[in-house]
């Protein structure tokens, strides 16, 4: 039967098969109602150690990121109820496309302040590059998927070639986004690597630690630049736990490399367009969109 005889579809029938819908499933409920709950137990956490330790940037990008994903497998719940619900799949691919933006901005947030703590001289951007070089980069990337993902909900089951260019703009959006990612990896990097194996870029300042060479304190005032110069950066350093600081690292690490397997996922997901064969395996979308 032709796709387009589904256009009026409004609810599951004899005349409009489950099967015949974007996903061509009833979207899991046990498992959308778990990814809310867990998404919004981190949205609320977010809330409220960003406000306790005043990071508000970080606290801003992930608690939008963790929100727009629990709104998002709500839709998903409403699609369980109605395949072929027009509000339901608008809300679930605006959200779930949006989301780890958010996410990656808050991660590109972090780099800043870790380059800054483990040292700025080993890095070929200034710290806060970090921030506006790859932020900006997640914004085009958001710009262009949220207008890919309002052109896939204005077409919907009813205007699948509106639908498709939707898709074709998301897939830009998504491409763009693993580029930055790419980009970010690969600087960042380099950055460990350098203070792995002790090869700065540049000498230090005194806001990397303790001067070297001629800078180094002198017989007649030995505290003179160590411990008065450089008092505020030794003092921070010295408040960090070590330990945490390690766990926050891999926290940070796993973050960024679970939203870029779920950027990769999506590229074949969204080229085979709405409907297609990777799209409408469930099990999939759940371990590596859920991520």
């Amino acid at each position: 039967m032709p796709r387009a005889d589904y256009r009026n579809c409004n609810a599951v029938s004899p005349e409009c098969p489950v099967g015949a819908t974007t996903y061509g499933y009833y979207p899991n409920l046990p498992a959308s109602i778990v990814y809310i709950t867990v998404f919004g137990l981190c949205c609320l956490l977010q809330l409220c150690l960003g406000t306790r330790y005043k990071t508000y940037p970080y606290m801003i990008g992930a608690a939008i990121g963790t929100f727009g994903e629990a709104i998002g497998y709500g839709g998903r719940v409403m699609m369980h109820k109605n395949p072929w619900s027009s509000d339901g799949f608008k809300i679930q691919i605006c959200c779930l496309v949006l989301a780890p933006s958010f996410l990656a901005a808050s991660v590109y947030l972090t780099l800043k302040w870790v380059v800054r703590h483990c040292g700025e001289q080993y890095s070929r951007l200034k710290p806060t590059t970090y921030t506006w070089a790859f932020i900006s980069g997640d914004f085009g990337s958001i710009v262009l998927q949220a207008i890919g993902g309002g052109v896939a909900a204005a077409g919907g089951h009813e205007h699948p070639d509106v639908a498709n260019t939707g898709d074709h703009i998301i897939l830009a959006g998504i491409g763009f986004q693993i580029f930055t990612m790419i980009v970010c990896a690969a600087v960042v990097g380099e950055y460990y690597w350098r203070l792995k194996s002790n090869r700065p870029v540049r000498a230090k300042d005194a806001s990397s630690g303790p001067p070297s060479g001629s800078d180094e304190p002198s017989p007649e005032d030995p505290e003179k630049h160590g411990d008065e110069a450089n008092a505020t950066v030794k003092s921070e350093r010295l408040s960090v736990d070590p330990k945490k600081f390690r766990v926050f690292l891999w926290a940070v690490g796993f973050a960024f490399l679970t939203i870029f397997i779920r950027c990769v996922y999506r590229m074949p997901e969204m080229s085979g367009g709405w409907g297609g064969p990777v799209m409408r395996k469930e099990n999939e979308f759940y371990v590596l969109d859920g991520m």
